[in-house]
């Protein structure tokens, strides 16, 4: 099968198109036919080992996982004998760790496996197992979103925040999303109650103040949202900085606003599964949606990575695989 190898940190050139044997589901697995995955900044991230903190999850001085790629939709071709949940023929979606820049993947039953939304292409369901399973931890068991709040979105456009901004608002709060002049009328059209340019305006230099502020492009600080933060606000962000980490330490001892970060990859399968069920239901009553702004074919997955790593895709970067005719 073709697969994207990394076998090195570095730019996307690194990433390599290689025949590898395809794999054999064992007992308690499924063997999926991936037909489209999608590129995140995650993806990058691994793929340069830069935070360096990647590094103690995907290997200090090279990558342990040389298939990249954490989501995917595609069809069940072949299940383990103890497999009971799924059958062959079956549309799944999946957030797994590493190995979905394939043909074909293995998982196991109790995996965060689902069966994908009927009203969503395949891409667009992969694209929930990434920014939606992001932003529903970061929003409703991190900040503990509560109805009638007020919550800000910065980087509303991107793959997290576009989920981000469909799901507060599906949780009943006052909606403002940042974004640039381009992306106006996409973050309003996604349920936003206002929308600010940051090319305009700096929404930590207002009057305005929130009872969370939910960073999804990690390109603001604490320190700096501190004063838009009603008492009690929480100041939420998807990049692990090292200024993070002991702003969380002392806000959880001193003040009322606090600074929060949540490693939502590193959530228990079971809870995962549950959160794909969850929007699998969202979805088909229309209550959720993924924004794709480009696909790709597997083979130009450089090209890619490429363009996510310039920072201003709208929603989800979708690369589509070979054998794929159902897109």
């Amino acid at each position: 099968m073709k697969a994207i190898i990394c076998t090195k940190y570095g730019s996307p050139d690194v990433l390599q198109l290689k025949e590898v044997e395809k794999p054999t589901p064992k007992d308690n697995e499924v063997l999926v036919k991936v037909y489209e995955t999608v590129v995140s900044p995650s993806d990058c991230a691994f793929r340069k080992g830069d935070p360096f903190i990647a590094r103690f999850y995907s290997g200090l001085i090279r990558p342990k996982n040389t298939i990249l790629g954490f989501e995917l939709a595609g069809e069940i071709e072949e299940v383990g004998k103890d497999v009971k949940s799924f059958k062959k023929g079956d549309q799944v979606f999946a957030s797994t760790t590493f190995g979905t820049y394939a043909e074909y993947i293995c998982l196991p039953e109790e995996g965060a496996l689902a069966i994908k939304p009927t009203n969503m292409t395949y891409g667009e369901a992969a694209s929930v197992c990434d920014g939606a399973l992001t932003a529903l931890p970061f929003l409703r068991d991190t900040a503990n979103i509560q109805s009638g709040q007020k919550v800000l979105i910065n980087g509303a456009s991107g793959s997290v925040g576009t989920f981000a901004v469909q799901l507060a608002k599906y949780f009943g709060t006052e909606v403002t999303g940042v974004c640039s002049t381009t992306n106006l009328e996409l973050v309003k059209s996604l349920g936003a109650d206002k929308v600010i340019d940051y090319t305009k305006e700096d929404f930590t230099k207002t009057d305005q103040t929130y009872d969370i502020i939910f960073d999804a492009v990690g390109k603001s600080s604490f320190s700096s949202c501190k004063s838009s933060l009603n008492q009690r606000g929480v100041y939420l962000s998807t990049v692990p900085t090292l200024a993070i980490i002991p702003q969380m330490i002392w806000t959880s001892k001193i003040g009322s606003k606090k600074a929060l970060f949540a490693t939502t990859g590193l959530r228990p399968t079971s809870e995962k599964t549950k959160d794909l069920l969850f929007f699998k239901e969202l979805i088909e009553a229309g209550k959720i949606k993924s924004v794709i702004d480009r696909r790709y074919p597997l083979e130009q997955i450089a090209e890619a990575h490429k363009y996510v790593e310039k920072g201003h895709k709208k929603g989800n970067v979708v690369i589509t695989l070979e054998h794929n005719n159902k897109t």
